[in-house]
């Protein structure tokens, strides 16, 4: 743990609700999840003060989530060099050289394109150990959502989005490696799925990873140690939130970003 953390502390009542809300979802997430599967929970903090972060991390939660560059950097400076942070919020290339100055930056689920892999790339420092990132898949096909079109058993793999970024990303980017996929899917289908039913973002993502991996595989083999997770070889999926990520864990997923699960509601973002 960092010394230097200048951090105010939260309340006792608020290091007690944190407690118990983060003690529960990690249950919920034990409860859904293969008893041999290694999972990796992730707390949303976006517009939570760092006090919420440190008494969070003062439990043992290490993984935070964070959707805004500037929001990030200012709360990794004052808090616990050893945490790690995610990066889930939409990439833009101009904010690569802030990112890439992070240096406990553990991973960028949001990339989109290859333009966006080689601005990270290039700001990144070439003696800090390659960072993980995973490419965007916008499952559910909607305007809002950022990310790339998912395959299909019918997609023209060499010549599909997809495959260019990761390609660009394991070939051009020697600071990145190619750690997995992530979807952020549609609330109305976490919201009405029920129990038995599966999610068709979360099975689009699954399919996009399954084809994706086949591919890399016969084609990159001696680039192995370059995507993929580093014990297993195979792309991790990032799939599931708080309303959904029971069914994530079930359908696969090796990562989960829950927000207001562990914090409660956040405030609307104000204009700067």
């Amino acid at each position: 743990m960092s010394s230097s953390t200048t951090v105010e502390k939260a309340s006792p009542e608020r290091c007690a609700e944190l407690l118990a809300s983060l003690t529960e979802i990690r249950a919920r997430v034990k409860a859904s999840s293969p008893a041999d599967k290694v999972l990796t929970l992730v707390a949303v903090s976006k517009l939570k003060p760092a006090s919420d972060i440190l008494a969070c991390y003062e439990i043992g939660q290490l993984d935070f989530g964070e959707n805004y560059v500037q929001e990030l950097e200012e709360k990794a400076k004052v808090l616990p060099a050893d945490i790690r942070w995610h990066f889930i919020g939409t990439f833009q290339t101009n904010k690569a050289k802030t990112l890439a100055s992070i240096p406990n930056l553990f991973c960028v689920q949001t990339i989109g394109s290859a333009k966006a892999a080689t601005a990270l790339n290039k700001a990144l420092s070439a003696d800090r150990s390659p960072l993980r990132v995973f490419i965007q898949i916008n499952t559910s096909g909607e305007d809002s959502k950022s990310g790339i079109s998912p395959l299909s058993s019918s997609s023209n793999l060499e010549d599909s989005e997809v495959v260019q970024v990761a390609k660009h990303i394991i070939t051009e980017c020697p600071r990145l490696r190619l750690e997995g996929l992530m979807t952020i899917g549609a609330l109305e289908l976490s919201l009405t799925a029920s129990e038995t039913e599966k999610n068709a973002d979360f099975e689009r993502l699954k399919e996009t990873k399954a084809l994706l991996e086949q591919h890399l595989a016969q084609n990159y083999s001696s680039n192995e140690k370059r995507w993929g997770d580093e014990k297993t070889g195979h792309l991790l999926l990032s799939m599931g939130m708080s309303s959904d990520f029971e069914a994530a864990l079930k359908a696969g997923s090796d990562v989960v970003r829950v927000g207001t699960g562990i914090f409660g509601q956040r405030p609307k973002k104000t204009a700067s």
